[in-house]
């Protein structure tokens, strides 16, 4: 399924990894698209970074070349969430210069929820 979305007739996400001499680290992303600006935006899916390869930069580095991405691909925003409770990760992407959004909430649907709001599931 994940190959299909990277490499099939139509990717749905784009990744790009971060080696010196073997993996450590990757990023995945997509674009969205912002009716407020009229542009697309970069939105970061997951980044990780492996446990030995923690505090060497590779995770800035990550965050950079995605940054410079948006900006050649004249992107509106690079965005991407984080759970609240992640207190390391937060630190570190407030250093990056990111903004929290604190007044957006992420709503979610999927599972048996899902199937029955497209309408392939009986209401309860």
């Amino acid at each position: 399924m994940l190959h299909e979305a990277l490499f099939g007739a139509r990717p749905a996400a784009e990744a790009v990894i971060a080696e010196d001499g073997g993996p450590l680290g990757f990023a995945l992303f997509f674009h969205n698209f912002s009716t407020w600006q009229g542009k697309r935006g970069l939105y970061l899916e997951d980044l990780y970074v492996t446990p030995s390869a923690r505090g060497r930069g590779v995770g800035k580095a990550l965050l950079r070349h995605l940054a410079g991405l948006a900006v050649e691909r004249d992107c509106a925003r690079f965005e991407w969430s984080v759970l609240d409770w992640n207190a390391d990760a937060i630190a570190f992407y407030r250093a990056m210069g990111a903004v929290g959004q604190d007044e957006w909430t992420v709503q979610r649907v999927d599972g048996d929820a899902l199937r029955r709001l497209a309408g392939h599931l009986d209401p309860d």
